[in-house]
C-alpha cells in the first residue's frame, strides 16, 4: 500500500452562520456542501457561497448529473438543484449510521460510519446491490476515474482511501494533517478531492495523486 500525506491545495470557510460541513458534492461547476438544515452552492474559484437550499442536509450529499441526493435522518432525499423540493425519498440503509454519499455508475454508494462499510444501493428503492468491507470508520465516499475513495475519521485522525472496490483492500492512503479531519469526501472528476472539515466549518480541496508516479 502506498501511503503519503495529503497535500491540502485550498481552504474554504468557515462559513457566516455555519457550524459544521458535512456532505459534499460537486456539479461540474460548483460544489455543494450539508451544513444541517441547509444545502450550500460555493463556488470553487472566488471561495464565495452563491445561493443555498433550505432542506434537511445532516450528512452526505451525492449528484447524478441532475439531481441531489441527500442524507437526511434516516432517509435519502432526491431533490430538485433549483427550487429545493423534495421529489422522492428512500430508506437509507443503517438509518443513523448512514454517513458519506455519492452517485456512480447508476446508483449510489452510501458510506455507512460505524459498521465501517459502503454500500451500493438501487437510488429507486433503497435496495443494497453490493457491501465492501472497511476497517475504519467510514465518512464520505467518491469515485473517480474507476477509483474507489472513501473518508475516514477514526482515533481523532483522518485519511482518504484508494480501496479495490471488489475485496476493499487500501490500495493507497492519503493522511490528513494532524487535528484536520472528513466529514465527507467528493472528487471534482479530475485533480482535487473536496473534504469536508465537520465542526471546523470548513472545507478543503486536497491534490489527488498523479497516475504513474509515487502518490
Amino acid at each position: 500500500m502506498k501511503r503519503a500525506t495529503a497535500e491540502i491545495v485550498n481552504e474554504y470557510g468557515p462559513f457566516p452562520g455555519i457550524d459544521g460541513v458535512h456532505g459534499v458534492t460537486y456539479d461540474g461547476e460548483h460544489v455543494w456542501f450539508a451544513s444541517g438544515d441547509r444545502l450550500n452552492v460555493l463556488d470553487p474559484q472566488s471561495g464565495k457561497t452563491l445561493r443555498s437550499l433550505d432542506v434537511a442536509a445532516h450528512a452526505g450529499t451525492a449528484f447524478d448529473g441532475q439531481h441531489l441526493y441527500q442524507i437526511a435522518d434516516h432517509h435519502i432525499q432526491k431533490i430538485d438543484p433549483q427550487t429545493g423540493r423534495v421529489l422522492a425519498s428512500i430508506p437509507a440503509p443503517g438509518g443513523d449510521d448512514a454517513a458519506g454519499l455519492t452517485w456512480a455508475e447508476g446508483s449510489l454508494w452510501v458510506g455507512q460510519y460505524r459498521d465501517r462499510k459502503i454500500l451500493q444501493i438501487d437510488p429507486e428503492t433503497g435496495k443494497v446491490l453490493r457491501s465492501i468491507e472497511s476497517n475504519r470508520f467510514v465518512t464520505g465516499v467518491t469515485w473517480v476515474d474507476g477509483e474507489l475513495w472513501h473518508a475516514t475519521w477514526d482515533d481523532n485522525e483522518s485519511e482518504l482511501r484508494h480501496v479495490d472496490p471488489r475485496s476493499g483492500e487500501v490500495v493507497e492512503s492519503l493522511e490528513m494533517p494532524p487535528g484536520v479531519h472528513v466529514s465527507g469526501l467528493e472528487s471534482d472528476g479530475a485533480e482535487q478531492f473536496f473534504c469536508g472539515g465537520g465542526r471546523s466549518g470548513k472545507l478543503r480541496a486536497v491534490r489527488r495523486p498523479k497516475r504513474g508516479s509515487p502518490a
